[in-house]
């Protein structure tokens, strides 16, 4: 796994051995990035299953302010510590050791990319879109992008967001919603 492009383009990640995390592919990534940008222009980014960091990190590196990842996995956190230091701009991220669901109530900041990529096992895109719109925690302009088993199949609209892109990337389905 690398950094696909930007400022820390070619960089390698780190992964978690075993099943715990899915690293998503470059190629996903990169696709996934292609959908979405390739670039932006500032903002913040939430990474709420963050795994490996590789998602948001990618988005900094393609020219995101910040980002926020959210990890509950000890193995994992280590792993993004070490990702995160190999940008070395340590500054433009924040790791939270906790879950999903504890983070969400802690949120105070508004986000203009969110990242969704939990374990397949335990699917709570809808509840996370749901839980982030009603505390207004998401920009006018946000994007939602969402990585699910390409069985997985999302509502067209959830809490004011509407499906925007939708393709399949072998075993996996990748989701953008919109407003």
């Amino acid at each position: 796994m690398r950094v696909v492009a930007g400022n820390y383009g070619g960089r390698p990640l780190k992964s978690l051995a075993g099943q715990t995390t899915r690293p998503t592919t470059d190629k996903v990534k990169g696709a996934i990035f292609n959908m979405i940008g390739p670039y932006f222009d500032g903002g913040r980014v939430l990474d709420l299953y963050a795994g490996s960091g590789g998602l948001a990190i990618e988005a900094v590196s393609r020219g995101m302010t910040s980002a926020l990842l959210v990890e509950k996995d000890r193995r994992a956190q280590t792993v993004i510590q070490e990702n995160i230091r190999m940008t070395k701009e340590e500054d433009k991220f924040s790791l939270w050791k906790m879950e999903a669901t504890r983070a969400l109530a802690r949120l105070d900041q508004v986000f203009d990319l969110v990242l969704l990529d939990p374990p397949y096992a335990k699917e709570q895109i809808v509840s996370d879109i749901e839980n982030l719109a009603q505390r207004q925690l998401l920009s006018q302009e946000v994007l939602v992008v969402c990585e699910t088993d390409k069985s997985v199949e999302l509502p067209q609209e959830i809490a004011g967001l509407s499906i925007w892109k939708q393709k399949n990337y072998g075993i996996s389905k990748v989701t953008v919603y919109v407003r």
